[in-house]
């Protein structure tokens, strides 16, 4: 009966939000990208109103593409990252495999 208990143990001690977190951080970009320009588009709005210069709303329009822009390379940078962490592992490091089995082979005659 000890054996059942410290199963229930380790099952509650998993985490099991983490799917569901990491599916809403792949959401919230996209969501990131279309709030970014609705603001952009929002402010280059209010300024056209406020000041009656047309090009003030393309302005704002910019500002919000530009945020979005920045939402993404964010991002990239943030999966770039783990993948440079997780090709460090010895595990997935296949380029150091394939480097260590070519000798084994001698001379590449290619």
């Amino acid at each position: 009966m000890p054996d059942n208990n410290q199963d229930e143990e380790q099952n509650e001690r998993k985490p099991r939000l983490k799917p569901l977190a990491e599916a809403v951080d792949s959401l919230s970009l996209g969501i990131s990208i279309v709030v970014a320009v609705l603001l952009g588009v929002g402010i280059g709005w209010l300024l056209k109103r406020w000041t009656d210069i047309g090009w003030l709303f393309w302005v704002g329009v910019f500002i919000g593409i530009a945020a979005a822009i920045l939402n993404v390379y964010k991002a990239y940078s943030k999966q770039y990252k783990a993948f440079e962490k997780l090709a460090k592992e010895d595990r997935y490091a296949i380029k150091k495999q394939l480097e260590d089995d070519d000798e084994d082979y001698g001379e590449k005659s290619y």
